[in-house]
């Protein structure tokens, strides 16, 4: 599989831990690669912190726990939907300092939470904002900083077969 994407002049690739540029074929396919700038490592994009239920399928949780939910419960053990939040809004503070455009890697449950919490919603919220595997997403602004707004969600017309 690889992605075909056109990008912007001045992109900068922010990253959790582990990230290498070889695991991601957008990194070596897209045509920004020549004028990305290292953006970094952020230790806050890691995964969310599963706690006891790390390993485990949503179905095998759900065969224990019918009624729970990542989004209103969090995972016993691990993070809760306030702590992850809290986690994101760093993130977000972060990124929303760096001139140009910013590409984002990191799991769905993280990238759910962060396009919530830069619509100044709660954590929750991201129930509502289902992600497939190997999408691109582009948050951004309407006219202006004080305008969030997501304006790309969950596209995978990028992606040839």
């Amino acid at each position: 599989m690889y992605w075909n994407v056109e990008c912007s002049n001045r992109v900068v690739r922010y990253g959790p831990p582990g990230l290498h540029r070889a695991s991601i074929p957008a990194l070596r396919t897209c045509r920004y690669r020549k004028t990305a700038t290292r953006g970094g490592i952020d230790r806050e994009l890691v995964e969310w912190k599963y706690g006891d239920y790390e390993g485990l399928r949503s179905d095998q949780i759900l065969n224990k726990r019918p009624d729970w939910d990542l989004f209103r419960d969090g995972a016993p053990g691990g993070e809760s939907p306030a702590q992850i939040g809290q986690r994101v809004d760093g993130v977000v503070e972060r990124i929303r300092t760096i001139e140009g455009d910013v590409f984002v890697f990191s799991s769905g449950h993280f990238i759910r939470v962060l396009a919530a919490r830069w619509l100044a919603l709660e954590s929750c919220a991201a129930r509502y904002l289902f992600l497939n595997p190997t999408i691109l997403s582009a948050l951004g602004y309407e006219h202006e900083p004080t305008h969030p707004a997501i304006r790309l969600w969950n596209d995978d017309h990028h992606v040839l077969e």
